[in-house]
Parts: structure tokens; sequence; C-alpha cells
């Protein structure tokens, strides 16, 4: 039974436009989590994308009165029920956005302990790009998830960007993340993931945390 029992992948999105960029970086870190995921194992999997704009109302209502209407009991549930979770939201003065927080302001504080999450932020200049340390892995750590060490941000020019031989371009960071949450979900003890240029600037392999680590004290 528990063979068939698809995996699922569920994408918070925080942004408040249609279209979004903070949408699509959703989207293609679900898409990324999603093919890695389909080549690694023989079971299905779903994935389910929460638009927060879409629940504004229903998160400011709850706040104030406790009860939380079906439609956000469903995305509350989905987030908690999850395999693993992506979470991604714009930047405002310098943080996440009032909204994005409200949502998990209404998770239990234990509801998430142990899940796998790629944290992911958009803006319009990469000075921001801090924001996912200072701000969103704080916020996920006292929430108990597991961040994986791949966050991702994307700046007003990096889309459409395929960096250099000094940088990651966004689509390299989004396969990485992608991959990381991939084996999180799986729970595999492969727990960080460093790019492998080769002929194909699409492949991508995984290193362990600590090889990481043992590779940084001899730079």
């Amino acid at each position: 039974m528990f063979a068939t029992t698809p995996l699922r992948i569920v994408a918070v999105s925080a942004g408040l436009s249609r279209p979004s960029s903070t949408r699509l970086l959703a989207d293609r870190l679900a898409a990324a989590t999603r093919e890695r995921l389909a080549a690694d194992q023989d079971r299905n999997v779903e994935v389910h994308v929460i638009e927060l704009r879409d629940l504004a109302v229903d998160i400011a209502n709850h706040l104030v009165s406790g009860f939380p209407p079906a439609t956000l009991r469903e995305a509350i549930d989905a987030v908690t029920e999850a395999d693993g979770l992506i979470a991604v939201t714009p930047v405002f003065t310098a943080s996440y956005s009032g909204l994005f927080k409200s949502f998990f302001d209404l998770i239990d504080h234990t509801a998430l302990t142990g899940k796998p999450v790629v944290i992911a932020a958009t803006g319009g200049t990469a000075r921001h790009s801090l924001v996912l340390e200072h701000a969103l892995r704080p916020l996920f750590a006292y929430l108990r998830a597991v961040t994986v060490p791949t966050s991702v941000y994307a700046a007003s020019e990096d889309w459409g960007s395929a960096g250099d031989e000094h940088t990651e371009g966004l689509p390299s960071r989004i396969r990485r993340a992608g991959g990381e949450l991939a084996s999180a979900v799986l729970g595999r003890t492969v727990s960080g993931a460093s790019r492998t240029p080769g002929l194909d600037d699409g492949e991508d392999a995984l290193v362990p945390f600590e090889q990481q680590l043992a590779d940084l004290r001899l730079d």
C-alpha cells in the first residue's frame, strides 16, 4: 500500500501580482523536484501550489477569530501533510512579506518537525538575497523543519541568466535545490549538493555535505 502512495510536494507562493515572478520561481522549483523524484524512484509525484494571495482575507479573519474557513484549513493541512515543502516569498522591507509570515503564523510550531523545505525569495535587486539567511532560515528552524542547504534567490536580472564560469545561473540553482529536496524527501543521507561542470551544463551531481565541508577546509 505504501509503495503506491504518491509523494506530495507542496509549494507555497506569496506573490501578489498575476503573473508573479514568485509563483514562477515556485513552479520551477516544484518542476525540478518532481523531475528528480521521478528519475530516482517509481512512485507517482503530486505537486500542489498554494497561492496565498487567494487566501489573504481568510488568513486575516483566522488571525482575529481563531476559526479557519475550509479553504484555508485545506491549505494548512496540505502543508503539514506534504512530504516536501517549497516556500517562496517576495522581499518586502528587507524581509519576507507580511502575508507569507501570517500564513506560517497559523501553523502549529511542531507541525513541520523534520519536514524538508526549500526556501526561496524574489526581489528587484540582488542586494536583498541575504533575506534567505537572516529571515527565512531562522523562521523554519523555529518551526523545526529541515531546510536544505541550497536556498534560491531570484533578482530581476537573474531571469534568463545562465551564469558564467564564476557564478551559477538561476536554472542551475533551481536544479540543485530541487535535487536536494528530492534526496531529503527520499530519506537519503545526502544532505548537500554541488555543481559538477561538464559537457552538458545541465548535469548535476550530489555530493555529501561532509565532503563539501572538507573541501572548504582545504581552500
